[in-house]
């Protein structure tokens, strides 16, 4: 229940953040993104097997930084998908935050000795 909680949040951060970049002053929403990123990750990833969410953050993160969706030129839709790669900018954000939690738990896991030695 936790992680669907963030996750409308992200969704909200994002979207806001992506269609109106000024709307909350200070520029906080990106670091509220990378937080939300990172609690997301602290309860609803299994670090030894986050391979599933590595390659949604990979992609989406690849797909942000190719402005994919903003190269759309049909008619009114380039405005359309210059929005909508705004929004998938700041998703691409909190999937980076998510990874250095996953990549923190693991080192975390690797160096404490575990129960059955």
């Amino acid at each position: 229940m936790p992680s669907r909680i963030i996750i409308g949040l992200i969704v909200i951060a994002a979207v806001v953040q992506g269609l109106w970049p000024n709307a909350v002053p200070q520029n906080i929403l990106p670091l509220a993104l990378v937080a939300l990123g990172l609690a997301y990750a602290a309860v609803a990833i299994d670090a030894e097997d986050a391979t599933a969410y590595l390659v949604v953050a990979v992609a989406v993160g690849a797909a942000s930084q190719a402005n994919v969706l903003g190269h759309i030129q049909l008619g009114n839709i380039e405005v359309i998908g210059s929005s909508l790669q705004g929004i998938l900018d700041q998703v691409a954000i909190a999937l980076y935050g998510g990874v250095v939690t996953v990549i923190a738990m693991r080192t975390w896991n690797r160096l404490m000795p575990s129960d059955s030695e």
